[in-house]
């Protein structure tokens, strides 16, 4: 036997079958059909069988034809597990990211569009900085010199935060930007990185949708995508397929890709006629900051010398302020220490109920923290859009033009009416 053979195993308890993985700390690996793996302890086992030997990876090295009447993809690949696969003569994860690689993985993209491909970074979205953002932004500013559209893969811990930084950076979109990651990789059977794709290839070939958006799974089931606003979203599960929602916002639209069925949930609004403009975010220092019941005077002193500093907090808005009892002599400080850092940094609150809207006017929570320097009155941006605002404002404004207009709808990062 080897690694990627397929074998039967019959333990004391059980008889399974599935893919033979390298062996791990001298556990006997079996990849299920299902995509997990699973560990035996040796002693256990009473027979193993090869059902099928392995049969030797193929490189897809046949150059594909471009088919005419066809429109054109761009993928940009920055790591996740899109393209990603397992090697079963090391165990380890290998990635595919020619056009070639990608086809033979999602063949059905061929009969969706021509499809270019290539690597800008393979790495953890976890060690996405600002400076990754900016780069993906002009990236996908010559993609679209080229293309009908472009679609950028990611992994999913902060997705949602490069999808709101390419949209404040992005100016003038007349063409589709989506990022696209997956919650389970594509070798496994439960995998959503083929139907995620298909759906947004589908939006660029089909629609003439302009801007930057998310398409993921809607639900656990394999048959509906959605295209999501780009910074009105979030991250809202660690593991489920459709762990990314609207927040304070509805679906752009909804895929089928199955039936190639695309519903809009609302109206397209024409693209810009004039040139895409790249804005990217300065290396600033910009923080965020989340209350919690006991928060001190001397974590908010950390932030000094900080460019700006969004602080989330409790409810509408609000942080510990009040004096009230001999337990709370430390929220008297706490006020005076956003007080001072205000002098110098630009606040800004948004909320931990992240549903909602801020409304520092109805509390005295909140009035005292706009008499300290807080801005932020009304808004229902999500935090981490937010911060990205805030980070984006203070690159391309003076800081009191910044605070004015971190209220105010730029990029369909506030909504309307909630």
């Amino acid at each position: 036997m080897q690694p990627g053979d397929r074998v039967a195993v019959v333990t004391e308890q059980e008889e399974l079958e599935g893919t033979l993985m390298p062996e791990q700390q001298g556990y006997f690996v079996l990849k299920l059909d299902t995509g997990y793996n699973l560990a035996f302890k040796k002693k256990t086992i009473k027979k193993v069988d090869v059902v099928q030997p392995r049969q030797a990876q193929k490189d897809a090295k046949e150059k594909i034809k471009q088919q005419k009447g066809l429109p054109t993809i761009s993928i940009l690949h920055t790591g996740g597990t899109v393209a990603s696969k397992v090697d079963y003569k090391t165990g380890g994860v290998i990635s595919r990211f020619t056009p070639e690689e990608v086809l033979d993985m999602f063949p059905d993209l061929k009969e969706i569009a021509n499809i270019n491909s290539r690597l800008l970074r393979n790495m953890w979205s976890g060690d996405m900085r600002t400076e990754h953002h900016n780069l993906i932004a002009e990236e996908v500013a010559k993609e679209l010199n080229k293309t009908d559209g472009v679609i950028i893969t990611h992994g999913t811990d902060t997705l949602h935060y490069t999808a709101a930084a390419l949209s404040f950076i992005l100016q003038k979109l007349s063409k589709p930007v989506i990022v696209v990651g997956c919650q389970r990789s594509s070798d496994r059977a439960s995998t959503d990185a083929g139907l995620n794709l298909q759906a947004a290839a589908q939006i660029i070939a089909q629609t003439k949708w302009t801007g930057v958006g998310i398409c993921m799974h809607e639900n656990e089931n394999d048959d509906v995508c959605v295209l999501l606003p780009g910074a009105q979203t979030r991250k809202m599960h660690s593991s489920r397929r459709d762990a990314f929602k609207p927040i304070n916002a509805q679906p752009i639209a909804r895929i089928r890709p199955k039936n190639k069925s695309i519903t809009f949930t609302t109206e397209l609004s024409p693209g810009s006629k004039a040139a895409i403009e790249v804005k990217p975010i300065k290396p600033l220092k910009v923080g965020m900051l989340y209350t919690y019941p006991g928060i001190t005077s001397k974590e908010i002193q950390n932030y000094k010398g900080y460019d700006g500093l969004v602080l989330v907090g409790t409810g509408l808005g609000h942080f510990p302020v009040d004096k009230i009892d001999e337990f709370t002599e430390e929220n008297e400080k706490v006020w005076q220490a956003i007080k001072d850092l205000a002098k110098d940094t630009v606040l800004c609150m948004s909320t931990q109920t992240i549903y909602g809207e801020t409304n520092m006017n109805v509390y005295q929570y909140g009035r005292r923290l706009q008499e300290a320097g807080v801005t932020g009155v009304t808004h229902s941006m999500p935090p981490e859009t937010a911060w990205v605002k805030l980070c984006w404002l203070l690159s391309h404004h003076a800081k009191d033009e910044a605070k004015k207009l971190f209220t105010i709808n730029l990029v369909g990062e506030i909504p309307p009416r909630l």
